[in-house]
């Protein structure tokens, strides 16, 4: 099942696109990250996607498969690019990850989120 939660902690079980693209646009001071977990009885680890709204209104996309050495992030200024890619890890697709460069953060993964420089 997938969950997708905001900044506010407000959850959303199983979000539709509309949904998941009312959220992503909704992203703002005070609410500036999303996130959506797949929480499945069979699989073991942290499975998300998470975007944040950074100041400079650039976005920062990250992803985990399971484990932390396989943590991702990249950054970009396009939002329509964010929503393809959460609605393509939503819907379980693999392309998704070809629209960006992806840099392996798995060693950072205790660190507190925040916009890297």
């Amino acid at each position: 099942m997938l969950i997708a939660t905001n900044a506010r902690g407000h959850p959303v079980k199983r979000p539709s696109k509309p949904a998941i693209g009312t959220m992503l646009a909704n992203l703002s001071r005070g609410n500036e990250h999303m996130v959506i977990e797949r929480q499945d009885v069979d699989l073991v680890g942290d499975w998300y996607i998470q975007v944040l709204l950074c100041e400079n209104n650039t976005y920062q996309l990250e992803y985990r498969d399971g484990v932390a050495a396989e943590h991702y992030r990249t950054r970009t200024v396009s939002q329509e690019k964010v929503l393809r890619a959460l609605l393509g890890w939503a819907t379980g697709a693999v392309e998704w990850r070809d629209a960006f460069l992806w840099n392996d953060v798995g060693a950072e993964f205790e660190t507190p989120r925040r916009c890297s420089h």
